[in-house]
């Protein structure tokens, strides 16, 4: 099952990655130069905290993404790179704990008196409910989904493509993680359209 690449697309591979590279950095310093930070970031003590949330939780967007794309290669048993998924994984699971860390970090301003959470409370306790609290916890469910699938692929590579069970192991918590992602990922952007912190 898995390919080995021509020395031709690995050099073609790293000509793209590359100029990805370059055009995200020339993106970034015109971002930079351009907008006010703090038009950017608002005007929120928290600021800072929540861009950092904010950022990673987009980016575990993208990969939990590829973790469902892995997932169905693994699952029909298509070719797949081994060390690509072990790589993906691995960057799945950290992504994860950093979109924790910043949102926990978050969620200490919005139980403070007069935060969010008692705005919610006093005019609207069903939003506290199912917006935050149930998002909150359910999203606290992809870190040991996305370190348990890493782990499986990481430590059982060489035996990956033979066996099916080990397969359809990884492939289920690839899924379970982008799906307890992607409920808390959209109810924590309605959540600050309505009030954030």
């Amino acid at each position: 099952m898995k390919r080995e690449e021509p020395e031709g697309e690995k050099s073609s591979k790293d000509l793209i990655i590359g100029i990805l590279l370059a055009m995200t950095a020339v993106a970034g310093a015109i971002l930079i130069l351009s907008a006010p930070a703090e038009e950017l970031l608002g005007e929120s003590a928290y600021r800072f905290r929540s861009a950092f949330h904010g950022l990673f939780a987009g980016i575990f967007m993208i990969t939990a993404t590829v973790g469902v794309y892995q997932a169905f290669r693994l699952w029909v048993g298509t070719a797949f790179n081994v060390r690509e998924m072990e790589v993906g994984s691995v960057l799945n699971a950290a992504v994860c704990f950093l979109t924790i860390l910043f949102g926990n970090w978050i969620y200490i301003p919005y139980r403070a008196p007069g935060g969010p959470r008692a705005h919610f409370l006093q005019t609207s306790a069903g939003v506290h409910e199912v917006f935050f609290e149930f998002k909150e916890f359910t999203a606290l469910f992809t870190l040991p989904l996305a370190v348990a699938a890493a782990f499986l692929i990481c430590r059982y590579a060489g035996r990956l493509a033979e066996s099916e069970r080990l397969r359809e192991a990884a492939a289920l918590l690839l899924i379970l993680t982008f799906f307890y992602f992607a409920v808390p990922f959209g109810l924590g952007a309605a959540v600050t359209k309505l009030m954030s912190v």
